[in-house]
């Protein structure tokens, strides 16, 4: 979501890199082009202004301005500016069970989703989520719940569109009580925020459930207009809390960057995909790093974790160890991979490496994955543990069954060969690595 904004600040910073001592006029012209990237990325005007003022204000001092280092020093202090503006990690306030959490939004914001992904990360906490079919005015949106529910395992409380959803509610904490859930997630309506009639239901709902939280699912893509939808929701039912979605699209990022600021309202999570497990908590310092192209190692250990298991770590590492990695284990891995998110997004999260990815095709890493994959799955089970017994013939129908040429299958077995000798090199220890370092790129 905010590659441009991402692309136009690094360029800038870049620029401050190539000229050694900076001058108070070098500052100005680079925050200039800050304020500018940041109003092209839909962020609220008074909050790219202010947060100019203040890099500015620190950027011009004499210590930066002499510093050995001017140009990382102002990128360290645009990396804490925006780690303010963005606010503390803000956890999920629960209750004594059953806490209800209570989800509100415009229509089409993907609150019923939402709720699911919500639920499901409550359950990996250790919560007993109830799932909670409020949203009477569109039948869809009952079965689409229900459909979830049913997809990840979650219990659902549905009574039909005929029941106020005031009723469904209270009656859904009344079954909490009686069957042991803990959280209980209500997943209202989508309305306007100039609906005053739908803006008192959700008033009573608040009254009924007494919800701990009140979640605003804002889309990522409505730009200015989320900062206008927040204020009115906070002032009608007392938002406690953002959820992001749509973050995984061509969005230009204001509303995350302004939305917080303008409200005071944190935000909780961000939705980064369709699946109910694409959900991350939104922490500010890591979306600063990524914005300024320092990565974000720490969400990528995080997704790595959540995809592979610490046994399969150990033996896969252990394979590794011995030599004996084979093209089954490269294809377990690759899967691995594809649960982590686009490559593309993964190498992004890594120091140094997001220029890389921009001077690769648009679809070059997923295209090349895909290749692989395919090649893989059209060897037999002898020719993945044992590739050695890969002779020409094969290889020719490993190509017909793979869609692609007999070069691309003599390179992936290229690779691999040379893969498996610098594992046996590593076994040798120290000297082994010495003969791998010049063969590393």
């Amino acid at each position: 979501m905010f590659e441009s904004l991402a692309d136009r600040i690094q360029e800038t910073f870049h620029k401050l890199s190539g000229k050694g001592r900076l001058s108070e006029a070098d500052v100005q012209e680079a925050l200039r082009d800050v304020r500018m990237a940041l109003l092209e990325a839909d962020v609220n005007f008074r909050v790219a202004r202010d947060l100019t003022k203040k890099i500015g204000e620190k950027a011009t001092g004499v210590e930066v301005l002499r510093s050995l280092t001017p140009a990382q020093t102002v990128v360290k202090i645009v990396n804490e500016e925006l780690v303010e503006l963005l606010g503390e990690p803000a956890r999920l306030e629960l209750g004594p069970a059953p806490s209800a959490i209570m989800l509100v939004g415009l229509q089409g914001a993907g609150k019923t989703t939402m709720a699911a992904k919500l639920a499901l990360h409550l359950r990996k906490q250790g919560e007993n989520p109830l799932l909670v079919a409020a949203d009477v005015y569109r039948p869809a949106a009952i079965q689409q719940l229900e459909t979830l529910g049913k997809q990840i395992g979650i219990a659902v409380h549905s009574e039909g569109s005929d029941v106020p959803p005031p009723t469904i509610c209270q009656n859904a904490m009344r079954r909490a009580v009686r069957e042991g859930y803990t959280v209980v997630l209500l997943d209202t309506a989508g309305r306007l925020q100039i609906d005053q009639s739908m803006m008192a239901e959700l008033e009573e709902v608040r009254r009924v459930a007494k919800p701990k939280e009140v979640l605003l699912v804002v889309d990522a893509m409505t730009g200015q207009e989320a900062v206008a939808v927040a204020q009115e929701f906070n002032e009608r039912v007392g938002v406690t809390g953002l959820l992001l979605t749509k973050v995984d699209g061509d969005a230009r990022g204001g509303a995350a960057l302004s939305v917080r600021a303008v409200t005071g309202v944190p935000v909780k999570f961000m939705g980064a995909g369709e699946k109910p497990s694409d959900l991350e908590p939104f922490m500010p310092d890591r979306l600063a790093s990524r914005i300024l192209g320092m990565g974000d190692v720490l969400t990528l250990i995080e997704r790595a974790e959540s995809a592979i298991t610490e046994k399969q770590a150990r033996e896969i590492e252990a394979k590794m160890r011995a030599a004996s990695f084979t093209f089954e284990d490269f294809r377990e891995q690759l899967h691995a991979i594809k649960k982590m998110g686009p490559l593309s997004e993964l190498l992004g999260m890594i120091p140094g490496m997001g220029n890389l990815t921009k001077q690769l095709p648009a679809d070059a890493t997923e295209k090349g994955l895909k290749t692989t994959e395919a090649i893989i799955n059209s060897m037999t089970l002898e020719e993945r543990r044992s590739p050695k017994v890969i002779n020409a013939s094969r290889r020719r129908r490993i190509a017909r069954g793979s869609g692609t040429s007999v070069q691309q299958v003599n390179q992936l077995l290229r690779q691999f060969t040379e893969m498996q000798q610098m594992m046996k090199r590593m076994k040798g220890g120290r000297g082994g690595m010495r003969g791998i370092m010049p063969r590393m790129h």
